[in-house]
């Protein structure tokens, strides 16, 4: 059983011009998982991935893919990955299935072009030239086109933009799939809960570096992002039910008759807070535990301000 990464980036810098795009990025992708990149617009995510599949000559540092060097050893490691542009790669003119059923004739060991057409719901649209499909049909055969030759790693760029909700739900599917099949998938999306859903680690990319790398468990855990929060009449005595909570939690009245109680949240810590309310009278209006979600962790680290 092979042990080194899919994907291992070292120091990774590419540069348009005078304009530094990575600037010394380490990257490091398991075998047989998912990993979503993320990050702002022109955070490096793109570049690097484009480095990754061999369309970029890396300015400095090492990149491999499987092993290979996916510019020099490109010959060897095309026929073992997949690629699905976020636009492009297929002829204007052809047909949907005639492009997907060529692109199978390129691989020793295809997967049934036929089964993959109706699983991804192009069926009505194979005859169809490619550039009279709508956006989410080219989405859905640019990713038949990516997995029909059983590669051993796939990146995918942005699988789901322009999809509606049944076709974002069946390509989350096949990407549990192939995970399942042993498939390494390198995923990028601004949609953060798709990398939640589909990921288990997330690469955030900012600046031409990753800034955090992790499972989303991990990425969302920690500190007093997780917190309790309840409502109720307002001004009730804060001061007895610290005194009930653990030393490391805070309550606050943050609004008048909203209350957020943090610190390490778990059944203990909800079983006391419903313990106080009991003991003094207090009946909540609601009561439930919030937790950071990715797109928080995404924000704080990269700021809100908007890029271009």
């Amino acid at each position: 059983m092979r042990t080194e990464p899919a994907v291992e980036v070292v120091g990774l810098v590419k540069r348009y011009g005078t304009k530094t795009a990575v600037d010394g990025l380490d990257l490091t992708v398991a075998r047989g998982t998912v990993t979503a990149v993320l990050g702002p617009n022109g955070a490096g995510k793109t570049t690097t991935v484009e480095t990754c599949e061999g369309y970029l000559h890396p300015d400095g540092g090492t990149v491999r893919v499987l092993g290979l060097d996916p510019v020099s050893d490109a010959a060897a490691l095309r026929p073992r990955i997949g690629v699905m542009l976020q636009s492009g790669g297929v002829y204007a003119g052809a047909r949907a299935e005639e492009m997907l059923r060529h692109t199978a004739t390129l691989h020793a060991h295809p997967l049934d072009t036929g089964l993959l057409i109706e699983r991804l719901g192009l069926g009505g649209c194979g005859r169809t030239p490619y550039r009279r499909l709508s956006g989410g049909q080219q989405q859905r055969l640019a990713l038949a086109m990516a997995v029909v030759g059983r590669p051993e790693l796939v990146f995918l760029d942005e699988p789901t933009a322009g999809l509606d909700p049944q076709a974002r739900r069946a390509t989350w599917d096949l990407v549990r799939e192939l995970r399942s099949d042993g498939v390494g998938i390198v995923l990028t999306t601004h949609f953060m809960d798709e990398a939640e859903q589909l990921a288990d680690d997330v690469a955030i990319i900012d600046g031409g570096r990753v800034i955090a790398q992790g499972s989303p468990e991990e990425l969302c855990r920690g500190g007093a992002e997780n917190s309790l929060r309840f409502t109720g009449r307002p001004g009730l005595d804060l001061a007895s039910l610290l005194k009930a909570l653990p030393q490391d939690s805070t309550a606050t009245e943050p609004a008048p008759g909203t209350y957020r109680v943090t610190g390490t949240v778990g059944p203990q810590l909800l079983a006391t807070v419903a313990s106080w309310c009991a003991q003094n009278g207090v009946m909540p209006d609601a009561i439930a535990v919030e937790r950071h979600t990715l797109e928080d962790v995404f924000l704080e680290l990269t700021g809100k301000e908007l890029r271009v």
